[in-house]
């Protein structure tokens, strides 16, 4: 007996239709392929790239220190990582900031907000670096500076998805400024870049000079990118200091070094220190000219067998040595690489935190850890340039003299003005 649509053999029950089978049979296929789908890692489902970008001086005064050989770095980095991670291509983009923090600034905002950058690298001159480190900070975005040297980046500067690689002007400082007092120049005259930069490197070079029992009799800025350094040099000659510690950087460590020479400085009894030079500015300078220069770096070419191999490598492309800073952009991308491997993911957050969580291996870097502040606590050199006599090759210019262990070289938590440093010990 049928009533109303029920069949009152089946006590009552709704008559089971073909359709409402198949109905029901497509709402279980449906639950089981949302739930497969579910399961699946966030990155299997985004095919978009994963953008890396490069901001720095392409053209300018610190061109040749990192800019174009930089990208280099970060190409060989992604080559050597195997072009993919979590199924997205890796690309490459990189940008000129001219040394203007504006650009560098506009620059980034662009990456970040509109075009899938995930991680911006590079970031050579302070102000640029600060200015691109409060947008990353806001839009939680990963920036890995290892190019600038402000130490404010892992002061009051510092940020969660934020990192300091390579040196600052404390380490650089601390490294040289001492030894320069040990080697006879009891007092020092600072010729400084004008901008954070500069401040903050003759402002901590000055610190460390009067703790080694030296003398400072003055300071004098210079604008970036001088070409005539002449009235800096009569100034630094009328000062009497037994040293000339140069605070600048790239075209402008080069010209005042060249020009001092013409003046005879170096002839007349002043020794001349720089507290940031890189291997390009003593080739283009050579040894003549900057012979027992002492200098601060964190990497050498011909360190080991490691630094040698890379090298060799970067000078096919280059046709010329990686410095510090170039080497830095190859170890902070592939570190960030092997972070969003293991994290599953290219969340700036988690991927920051497992970056921290992990020890940096690479050729520059041995177990190298990162502090809460975002500062990689690595061994500093202290370097002097080989006389002519002693150089046997195009590239074989620097001894090494001393090493500072990490956390010697770089300032200590204690004091710290990074809010970061205070949420760890809670």
């Amino acid at each position: 007996m049928k009533f109303a649509g029920r069949d009152v053999a089946s006590g009552g029950k709704p008559r089971s239709t073909s359709g409402d089978r198949e109905e029901r049979m497509m709402r279980r296929i449906s639950a089981c392929l949302l739930a497969g789908l579910a399961t699946l890692p966030a990155f299997a489902q985004d095919a978009r790239p994963l953008r890396i970008a490069i901001l720095e001086d392409m053209s300018g005064v610190y061109s040749d220190l990192n800019g174009p050989g930089a990208v280099v770095a970060g190409q060989l980095a992604i080559e050597d990582f195997g072009g993919t991670v979590l199924g997205r291509k890796i690309e490459l983009l990189s940008a000129d900031h001219q040394n203007k923090a504006d650009i560098g600034a506009a620059t980034a905002r662009r990456w970040l907000e509109s075009e899938g950058v995930e991680m911006i690298t590079g970031l050579g001159n302070s102000s640029v670096g600060l200015a691109v480190r409060g947008i990353a900070h806001s839009l939680k975005k990963i920036d890995i500076n290892t190019s600038a040297g402000s130490s404010d980046l892992t002061g009051k500067a510092c940020s969660p998805t934020g990192f300091h690689w390579v040196y600052n002007t404390y380490a650089a400082s601390k490294t040289v400024g001492a030894a320069t007092v040990r080697a006879g120049a009891d007092s020092t005259f600072f010729v400084a870049a004008d901008y954070s930069f500069g401040h903050a490197l003759a402002r901590d070079g000055a610190r460390f000079v009067e703790e080694a029992g030296g003398k400072v009799l003055g300071t004098i800025r210079a604008p970036l990118n001088t070409a005539d350094f002449s009235s800096y040099i009569l100034q630094a000659q009328n000062s009497k200091a037994k040293n000339i510690g140069l605070a600048l950087a790239g075209q402008d460590l080069v010209n005042f070094i060249k020009q001092a020479s013409e003046f005879g400085i170096q002839r007349q009894g002043q020794s001349l220190s720089a507290f940031i030079a890189f291997i390009s500015d003593i080739k283009a300078l050579g040894l003549n000219t900057t012979q027992g220069l002492f200098l601060p770096e964190a990497f050498y070419w011909d360190l080991n067998d490691d630094t040698r191999a890379f090298a060799k490598r970067f000078h096919e492309r280059r046709k010329a040595m990686p410095n510090g800073m170039q080497s830095g952009i190859y170890s902070a991308i592939t570190h960030y690489l092997k972070a969003v491997k293991a994290e599953g993911s290219a969340d700036a957050e988690k991927v920051a935190a497992r970056m921290r969580a992990t020890p940096i291996n690479d050729f520059f870097s041995r177990d190298v850890r990162i502090r809460a502040d975002g500062r990689v606590i690595r061994d500093f050199h202290l370097f002097q340039v080989k006389k002519p006599a002693d150089s046997k090759g195009d590239w074989d210019l620097l001894t090494r003299v001393q090493t500072l262990k990490g956390e010697e070289a770089f300032q200590p938590l204690a004091g710290s003005e990074c809010p970061l440093v205070a949420q760890a010990g809670k």
